[in-house]
């Protein structure tokens, strides 16, 4: 079992950046891949970027050159740079995380990201 917990979530201005942290908690030797998705209004949740054991990332095209995705596994921390932020980035932000042997799959809380022009 893994507990999520967000932070760094808030209110930005376009163009600006913010950092959103994720802490894991519990088994944390059973995690295997980790990820950020987002969920806005009226839209189905999506990944905007992951990261595997190996530290192979994987974004989306809405994201790509703007976010970065790392992990500090002394800290069991994972984080998501934002960077050049737009009013489409408005979303809750959640971290998510799989898990081995078991394939399972951790949630958080989420975090509120609100971008204005």
């Amino acid at each position: 079992q893994v507990r999520l917990v967000e932070s760094g979530g808030g209110l930005v201005q376009a163009g600006g950046f913010l950092r959103l942290s994720c802490t894991a908690s519990g088994n944390v030797f059973s995690i295997r891949n980790m990820g950020w998705y987002r969920q806005a209004p009226g839209k189905q949740r999506e990944l905007v970027a992951k990261i595997t054991r190996a530290g192979v990332t994987n974004y989306p095209d809405s994201v790509k050159g703007r976010f970065t995705i790392s992990r500090d596994y002394a800290k069991n921390t994972m984080y998501l740079q934002m960077n050049s932020v737009k009013p489409e980035d408005t979303a809750v932000y959640y971290c998510n995380v799989d898990t081995f042997p078991s394939t399972n799959s951790y949630w958080g809380q989420g975090t509120q990201v609100t971008v204005s022009s």
